[in-house]
């Protein structure tokens, strides 16, 4: 049975970790400024992927990748010394597109606002087609 609240912990702690060693331990050249967004640890807390996202150029994301997936080795090591876990976790690093999505949100929600915008300059000064109240009434009283 799996305990996802063991793995979150371990999840959180890694986070940490990784970004403290990523921040003092990696000195490559390669590595642009890397901010690890968020990890997840499988339920049997044998695998954690490290989600990160990097500021710059595409250029700086393929050669910051570069970076960490030659310093993987080295980061599990440094992260396994920190947790007091039987098994250290193989660790993975994926490229986060949540900026990229959230841009794409924006745009979306731009163009939906002016969308909205020429609606209502196109409907300013019209009325509604048909009678201003179209249900019957009795006027006799019965």
């Amino acid at each position: 049975m799996t305990d996802h609240a063991r793995a979150a912990r371990l999840a959180e702690r890694i986070h940490v970790l990784v970004a403290k060693v990523l921040e003092r331990g990696v000195k490559d050249p390669r590595l642009g400024f890397v901010t690890v967004t968020d990890v997840r640890v499988t339920g049997d807390l044998q695998h954690a992927t490290v989600f990160y996202t990097v500021y710059g150029t595409d250029e700086e994301r393929t050669e910051s990748a570069a970076a960490l997936k030659s310093a993987t080795g080295m980061i599990r090591s440094e992260v396994g010394k920190q947790l007091n876990v039987r098994l250290t976790p193989t660790i993975e690093f994926v490229l986060d597109a949540l900026p990229e999505n959230a841009a794409q949100i924006d745009d979306l929600l731009a163009r939906a606002r002016e969308q909205d915008a020429a609606v209502a300059r196109e409907r300013e000064g019209k009325e509604f087609a048909g009678e201003a109240d179209p249900y019957e009434h009795d006027d006799d009283g019965k």
